[in-house]
Formats: C-alpha cells, structure tokens, sequence
C-alpha cells in the first residue's frame, strides 16, 4: 500500500485481443474496494475508481508488496489474493469451483475474480442483498454472456470446432487488442492503451449490466405471464402473446419451457411493434442459432403488402422476411390469423407426409 490506497498488480502488457482479460480483472478488482451508488454514473464511467491502485509489473519483490496481485506471479491463491491462470497446474473452471454452475470454459484471472467477487461486485453495484435473486440470476446471466467469452479468447479455446463460415472482428476482445501501438510506431508504450482498455471493458461492463438489470431481468415476468395464458390465445397452445413488444423474450422462453415442463415446445410470437403494428415470430431453434422452430410458409416469403394479404388469404399483412423467421400484420387479429395458417399448413403438411 501507498498512502494507505490498495495496490493491485498486473502485468505489463495490453496486449492482442486477450488484454481484455487485462481490462476487465483490473477494472472488478478495483471495484471491489470503491462503494458505489446504486445508480450508473453518466458516461463516460469512471475506470477504475480512484481508490485503488493498478500497479503494472513482473518485479517479484513489488508484487509481494500488493494487496491483490492478478495475471501474474505464477500462483493461484485467493486466500492471498493471488489469482494467476498461467501456471501448468492450473485447470480451474466456473464449474469446478462452484459445482452448482455448468459452466466448464477455463478461467482467465478476470474469471477468477469474478468466480469470487462478482455477487459482492454485482450488489455493490446494484445496491441490493448480495444473496438477493437480482443478484443471483445476473452474476448467472453476465458471466454467461460477457466474462466466459473473455475467459475462452484469453485461453485459446475455439468458440465451435471447424473453420468458422466469417470472420468476427469487431467483437471487445478485437477492439481492445486494436488498441495497442501498431507494430511500427515509433512509441511502443502500452500504458495509454491499458488505461484505455480499462474505460472501454469497464465501460462495456456497467453498461451490459445495466442492460441484463434493467431490460432483461424485468422481461421474465412478462414471458411467464404469456406463457401461463398461452391457450387464451390460441386453442394449440404452441402461440404467445406478448402484449409489450421488443422485449428480450428469446432466453427467457428457453428457460420457462425447460422450468415449467411444457409438453409441446413454443413455435409462434405475436407481440406489437414500435409503431403499432404487429408481428409474428417464429420461436428459434436454439438461443445461439438463427434457424427458426417453425418459419412462416415459405410461398409468403419476401412477398408485401396487398400482394401478400391476397396470397396469404389474410387482410392487413405488411412483410414476411426471406428467411421466414418474422412477418408483420397492421392488426393484432391479422397476425394471429398469419400463424393460425402457419400452424395449419404444417398440420396439413404433415398429414400427407403420414
């Protein structure tokens, strides 16, 4: 400690798209120690907060002197807060250290503090009970989608086995690798890159969570409710409804049918749109997957307007997309008529394939 302000050690390196496990390590680690209200400041947010230290260094003797020393060292040890990844013997998962959860990717020193810190990050943050259920269902939902993709670029691991169909080069990872000196600036100094790497995860961070606590937790409650009256809408019980559209209904539709048991899975979406009219969505086959569970017939796809009220035998239809994943109607009564046909040509389908 310097002047009684907590040190925390990294290494020296910004470095290629892994330095976001730099960034993001660095950034909860610091915020572990800074009592933040309830409310996000305005952007830009304050990376890291200015009650912790971050001391960039390999010099051993340095390090002995750091309360929390993270990337480097050589040593897994969070009784001294000592959370390297580096070393041979470290296999360490989200998984293997909390059997309860199912994730296996190996961790990277920003997963391990997370692993350790994230519900008390998360309540810090939120304000709330560290063992609440906002807090559990979001340290869930943020190292899911935001610190394991952080910890399998950090360790190498491919996202799917093959060569993948297109590059993806604008993800945080790639953006924080861009921002070190290019290989012939005459200025090799990284420190102005990790200062900046710093804002921009930490950054990221508050602003996804903001978004999962904010947008994506409350939409639960809508899912369920739809589900549960699911045969008012229709007599399949295969259609929701949901009254409130551009929700992010997708994940929670997942999790329900798995929760509540359902005997048939979900194949169809109505819900408003922005300007007042109404869409029809096929349900996908998956959360990571654009294949739909039961696109909208394929005669109606890329056909609008008039044209495709006369085809489809239903008034008011606006679009259905290419790829028949969504279709539009200007009342409610037109789309839920766009998936009663939907359901009925694949009725009908399927009798003459019996």
């Amino acid at each position: 400690r310097r002047d009684g302000t907590p040190q925390i050690s990294t290494g020296k390196r910004c470095a290629s798209p892994r330095g976001c496990n730099r960034g993001l390590r660095s950034h909860l680690v610091a915020t572990l120690g800074s009592p933040l209200p309830p409310e996000f400041p305005p952007e830009p947010h304050p990376v890291p907060p200015q009650d912790a230290e971050v001391v960039r260094t390999r010099d051993p003797e340095l390090l002995a002197e750091c309360d929390v020393v993270v990337d480097v060292g050589g040593e897994y040890d969070p009784e001294r807060h000592r959370y390297d990844h580096h070393q041979r013997s470290f296999a360490q998962s989200m998984h293997s250290l909390q059997p309860s959860k199912p994730w296996t990717t190996k961790l990277s020193s920003a997963g391990l503090v997370y692993c350790h810190f994230g519900t008390q990050i998360l309540a810090n943050l939120l304000g709330q009970p560290e063992d609440g259920p906002a807090v559990t269902a979001l340290y869930d939902k943020l190292y899911e989608n935001f610190v394991e993709e952080i910890d399998a670029v950090d360790n190498g691991v491919a996202q799917a086995d093959g060569e993948p169909r297109y590059a993806l080069t604008t993800h945080l990872s790639a953006r924080v690798g861009r921002l070190n000196p290019r290989w012939n600036d005459p200025d090799q100094d990284t420190e102005a890159g990790f200062r900046r790497a710093l804002e921009l995860v930490g950054g990221e961070f508050l602003d996804r969570l903001d978004y999962y606590h904010r947008a994506w937790l409350p939409t639960r409650a809508l899912v369920e409710e739809a589900v549960r009256r699911r045969f008012e809408v229709d007599a399949s019980g295969v259609v929701l409804e949901l009254p409130r559209g551009g929700c992010p209904w997708k994940e929670h539709l997942f999790g329900l049918e798995k929760e509540l048991a359902l005997p048939e899975p979900l194949l169809l979406v109505l819900f408003p749109d922005r300007g007042g009219q109404w869409r029809v969505q096929s349900v996908p086959a998956g959360p990571h997957t654009f294949e739909s569970r039961l696109p909208l017939p394929e005669p109606w796809r890329g056909i609008r307007d008039e044209a495709l009220s006369q085809l489809a035998g239903v008034p008011g239809c606006v679009f259905v997309h290419a790829s028949g994943f969504i279709g539009g109607n200007r009342t409610r009564d037109g789309a839920l008529e766009m998936a009663r046909r939907t359901l009925a040509l694949r009725r009908g389908a399927g009798e003459q394939s019996g």
